[in-house]
């Protein structure tokens, strides 16, 4: 029979990956206490955290044997709760910074991601990137228009000014 505290786990690390927008698993060997404060502080600014437990326990919970091949050695489960990538890509930066760091495999709706599919899905533009595209997107026709009804006037200006200045003034 489980002990109390594993059904306890089980039961936090299930609500917090239904939370969840994405999830990816790392192992943590290597890292230091100094290093593991940074990226929570760092995972926590950019609206995710990272959960560390027993590996038998992130299998129950993230699905039956889909991740027995990554779950061996320290391993924890980053948590991403605002947007998909913006905690993953907190993650990666830490790993690039300090190389200590192994992401393994990651989760986004119900589709198990590899490694190389987390490094891909953390490189995307995050939420407020892809707002502002679009804004710039939807904000340049206007802009170009605008562009466009104002250059015959700007170039009659530039034509009378060149008259002006080929001519001799006149007292």
């Amino acid at each position: 029979m489980p002990n109390q505290h594993n059904q306890a786990q089980v039961e936090l690390l299930k609500e917090k990956v239904a939370r969840a927008k994405s999830v990816a698993i790392v192992d943590y060997s290597g890292t230091t206490v100094n290093n593991q404060v940074k990226l929570r502080n760092e995972l926590r600014a950019a609206g995710g955290e990272i959960f560390v437990t027993k590996n038998t326990l992130i299998n129950i919970v993230l699905g039956k044997d889909q991740f027995t091949d990554s779950l061996n050695g320290m391993n924890a489960v980053v948590l991403s709760y605002q947007d998909e990538v913006a905690a993953l890509k907190a993650l990666f930066q830490f790993h690039k910074d300090t190389d200590k760091l192994t992401i393994k495999q990651g989760k986004l709706a119900d589709k198990v991601l590899s490694a190389a599919e987390v490094e891909a899905l953390s490189a995307l533009p995050g939420k407020n990137e892809l707002i502002s595209m679009l804004l710039a997107r939807l904000k340049s026709p206007g802009t170009g228009l605008v562009n466009v009804l104002k250059a015959s006037q700007r170039n009659l200006v530039y034509v009378l000014q060149a008259i002006a200045s080929k001519t001799p003034a006149t007292a």
